[in-house]
């Protein structure tokens, strides 16, 4: 008759433990380096470095780009991913811009200057919110608003700008009102913008194609603020070209697919 082994039985009867759950940590160090840049904005703003303030919110909007594409190109998307991306969105094209306007230009008239910051601010966290809610039910090819990481640089830019040409905040503080309120409010509109996403990055593509990218880039370095900004201006009138569009032809303007149930919005994308 065989022994029986006691470390054997001890060996079976303790439990196995379960593995931790890790962070991937490669599109996550895209979120944090974009927080990072959000961050840093405002602390040039407080130290009255509008124009740095301003190239730390492109480069978190650049950063921002990338970190759901390598995401999905690795196959690492998380839940954590996805909540942290909507954090360090808010910090860096909710807060971050709302704060560099009013410290730049609105904080000369008052309440009203705080008030303007205060509904950028906001609108850029209900969409962050809506958009949450309405992954599922959103056509991929558009955005429902104006993407916070454009309103952001609609705000960025007019300052970048501003500052390039030597114009203090102080003379150009309603017409900052006016861009803080075009782009916190457009942000929360059902107004269709193009999302871009419908790209394939892995699809081969014309030799062309790399020709005019390489032209774009040529553009873009002949003068960054107002190329960049002008770029920005006509995408943030594109959604309204594209709703008034689709109302002349009588094509539906909403981009919800189907009906949501929490929240209820059936009846606001008509």
């Amino acid at each position: 008759m065989d022994e029986v082994n006691p470390t054997d039985c001890a060996e079976h009867d303790v439990p196995l433990k379960k593995r931790r759950k890790g962070i991937y940590i490669l599109p996550n160090l895209f979120t944090l380096a974009a927080l990072f840049g959000g961050f840093y904005a405002i602390v040039m703003s407080i130290n009255g470095r509008f124009d740095l303030a301003a190239v730390g919110i492109f480069c978190a909007m650049i950063l921002d780009s990338l970190d759901g594409r390598v995401a999905r190109m690795t196959n690492t998307q998380s839940a954590f991913g996805e909540q942290m991306d909507s954090l360090s969105d808010m910090v860096s094209f909710g807060a971050a811009p709302a704060l560099i306007a009013y410290v730049w230009g609105l904080k000369g008239l008052g309440r009203w200057g705080w008030i303007a910051a205060f509904v950028y601010c906001s609108c850029a966290a209900l969409r962050l919110a809506r958009f949450n809610v309405n992954t599922g039910v959103v056509d991929k090819r558009y955005f429902q608003g104006l993407p916070s990481p454009a309103a952001a640089a609609l705000v960025a830019g007019f300052i970048w700008v501003a500052t390039d040409l030597g114009v203090k905040g102080g003379d150009l503080a309603w017409p900052m009102f006016v861009v803080s309120l075009y782009a916190g409010l457009t942000m929360v509109t059902n107004v269709p913008f193009y999302s871009f996403k419908d790209i394939q990055m892995k699809r081969s593509v014309p030799f062309v194609v790399i020709v005019l990218i390489a032209i774009g880039i040529a553009v873009i370095n002949i003068d960054p603020p107002i190329v960049m900004f002008g770029i920005f201006v006509l995408y943030g009138l594109s959604g309204y070209v594209t709703y008034f569009w689709r109302k002349t032809k009588g094509i539906p303007t909403s981009v919800i697919s189907t009906s949501t149930e929490e929240p209820d919005e059936r009846g606001l994308h008509q």
